[in-house]
């Protein structure tokens, strides 16, 4: 876990893999984690985790926002093809955005915001960004960094009791 001084987050939106936008602003006053994802990566089974931290999490605030990103060339062809193998192979519902850029000069304005704030930039799929419930930044987890491991959990816990 890297502690982050500071990065609000951004009052942006992210086209909707299931059509039309998921506004950022929706979520004041909750906790956020965001994770960059792809279908096709050895990390790919973490969905099942994302999934079971939003599940465990979502009755006290939590949002868990999966963003599918080919930035690594490791995700399928178009959003529909990534709903329907997240919805099948992993039963998820939680909110995900259509296939976005996640770093470089296209990156989305999320992601530039963070870069800007705090020197992250996702290494790789299934890189992990905590939001307080004010939009700051608590934490940033790599890849290998399990959705379910105690230090997410234990942070998501603490950002959940100081809302």
């Amino acid at each position: 876990m890297a502690g982050i001084a500071s990065a609000d987050l951004p009052d942006v939106s992210f086209p909707s893999i299931d059509g039309g936008h998921l506004n950022v602003s929706d979520w004041n006053g909750r906790p956020v984690l965001v994770v960059n994802t792809a279908s096709q990566c050895a990390y790919t089974g973490q969905y099942e985790e994302l999934q079971a931290l939003f599940d465990t999490y979502r009755a006290d605030g939590l949002i868990v926002l999966a963003v599918p990103s080919d930035d690594f060339r490791q995700e399928l062809g178009s959003a529909a093809e990534v709903k329907e193998f997240c919805e099948m192979t992993f039963g998820l519902d939680l909110p995900m955005t259509d296939i976005t850029r996640i770093k470089g000069v296209g990156a989305h304005p999320l992601y530039r915001a963070v870069k800007a704030e705090t020197g992250f930039v996702p290494r790789w799929n299934f890189n992990k960004i905590l939001f307080a419930s004010d939009g700051d930044v608590i934490a940033t987890w790599g890849s290998r960094t399990s959705p379910m491991s105690a230090e997410i959990r234990r942070a998501v816990t603490d950002a959940l009791s100081a809302r």
